[in-house]
């Protein structure tokens, strides 16, 4: 039988000896809002708002450009089109060297998805911000409604295939267990009880499952602990020193997974982004349909 995390009870047992001022492995894919207010630090980001263009214009961190999340999880597709992407990440003035800063207000799940993608492309230093809007709003940080002048760049994306996953390598890697497949959907999704819109529904077979919401939390949007993180994974069988693909639906919660993964320092992961909407609905893939765990 397929083994699950028990969220509440990983938990527990980490919350008597959990030390919050214990640091990630990957302190540098993480900003705090009390660091990114002051003045030198912002200066030196490029803050992307990733939250919808309505909620940008009420009110967002000063200098910080708005991203189209929607656009861009529309046009990824399968990674290929370098020139569209070009211009599209050059329109946004960033540079292969640009250091830039991510946000959003779900959860880190559209913002995720950008740092992925930028990554990708091959822009270096990307980062997420830490509680999103919600920590820079809890923080009593300064807000502006002004949108930057932006001076759009010749940036050259230059697709970084290690980064991921296709379902060729993961039907290869399924005799040899040659990839870690970590699977962020619920777990209805995993055990195939909501098949969603998809043909079939379930698992990709030796998968480990842990909901990509577990590493969030709820009401502040930060990620948790790095001792909280470590023992989610280890309740899950998940290995951070093996080679990993993640996937859920459609590349975004697979992007939160990815991210958790490399904050805690793991080396080798991709995302497969075409994710189970390829998966479920492809004629060559095998299923499988894991129990739930008992309540």
């Amino acid at each position: 039988m397929t083994r699950f995390v028990t969220l509440a009870s990983a938990v527990l047992l980490t919350a008597a000896c959990a030390s919050r001022g214990a640091d990630y492995p990957r302190p540098d894919l993480l900003v705090e809002p009390t660091t990114l207010a002051k003045p030198e630090t912002l200066n030196g980001f490029v803050v992307l708002d990733a939250r919808p263009k309505a909620k940008y214009e009420a009110g967002h961190v000063p200098g910080a450009r708005w991203v189209d999340h929607a656009e861009w999880a529309k046009s990824f597709g399968d990674g290929q089109d370098s020139t569209g992407w070009s211009k599209r990440i050059g329109s946004l003035g960033l540079t292969a060297d640009s250091r830039v800063v991510v946000y959003d207000d779900n959860q880190a799940k559209d913002a995720a998805r950008i740092w992925w993608v930028l990554r990708y492309w091959g822009v270096k230093d990307v980062r997420l911000l830490n509680g999103g809007w919600v920590g820079w709003e809890a923080g009593k940080h300064p807000i502006d409604k002004t949108a930057p002048a932006i001076t759009a760049g010749e940036f050259k994306a230059v697709a970084a295939p290690e980064r991921m996953a296709t379902k060729d390598e993961l039907l290869k890697s399924l005799s040899g267990d040659k990839l870690q497949i970590v699977d962020a959907r619920s777990e209805g999704e995993f055990c195939g009880i909501d098949a969603m819109k998809n043909k079939r529904a379930g698992a990709i077979p030796g998968a480990k499952q842990l909901e990509w919401i577990d590493l969030i939390e709820k009401d502040s949007q930060r990620f948790r602990s790095p001792d909280e993180l470590k023992t989610l994974f280890d309740a899950a069988g998940i290995k951070l020193d093996r080679p990993t693909a993640t996937h859920c639906q459609s590349g975004g919660r697979a992007s939160v997974m990815a991210y958790g993964l490399e904050l805690m320092g793991a080396k080798d992961v991709r995302n497969y982004y075409q994710s189970w909407s390829e998966w479920g609905n492809a004629d060559d893939t095998p299923v499988v349909k894991p129990e739930p765990k008992k309540k």
